[in-house]
């Protein structure tokens, strides 16, 4: 099986895993920008840009009005097991893209991994990740389902939690918060 048929796998179970939620929608091969270039100005003060973007694997996006979306959770998909070159590669595709969008989580799924387990140079190398986590094969166990439904809802929130919290700190009826604590949660 080709990368991009699992690819096509999951989507379809992710894509069920959401369903509670029709705002939301899993895509496939979708390119997202991680840059904006502005190649002029005009007098009235108009911007000429242009856009940059990564196909990524797998990317959860929510409709926020009328045909607008924007990406949520992005997953980058790999078969067997993640290199040190695709960890540091992925990493920092998620960084750029956080650049664009500073409210976007981002993370990496490993389908029929050799080893059974995440490899250490994705927690060296992943320094951009919001989350990582592996299938022995192509099929998801019940509890690997189950662990990977759970991180991506989680993930959707945190990224509506951060959108608002970035777009809305000047606003007096924004949530306040005190304290951010990022733990570290393995299973």
């Amino acid at each position: 099986m080709t990368e991009r048929e699992w690819t096509l796998i999951v989507q379809k179970y992710l894509s069920a895993s959401i369903a509670h939620d029709k705002k939301l929608a899993v895509k496939a091969f979708e390119r997202i920008p991680y840059a904006l270039e502005v190649m002029g100005y005009s007098e009235q003060g108009n911007h000429d840009l242009r856009h940059m973007g990564y196909e990524t694997d797998l990317v959860i996006t929510e409709t926020v009005d009328d045909g607008i979306w924007k990406p949520r959770v992005i997953v980058e998909l790999k078969l067997d097991n993640a290199t040190t070159h695709d960890a540091i590669t992925y990493s920092q595709k998620a960084f750029t893209h956080k650049n664009v969008h500073p409210y976007l989580r981002y993370g990496i799924l490993i389908g029929k991994s050799k080893s059974g387990s995440l490899a250490g140079r994705l927690f060296r190398h992943g320094a951009h990740f919001d989350f990582m986590a592996s299938w022995d094969s192509f099929q998801p166990t019940e509890s690997e389902l189950e662990g990977l439904t759970e991180i991506i809802n989680l993930e959707i929130e945190a990224s509506r939690v951060l959108e608002e919290s970035i777009y809305s700190s000047r606003s007096p009826n924004r949530e306040r918060y005190t304290f951010l604590h990022r733990p570290l949660k393995l299973y």
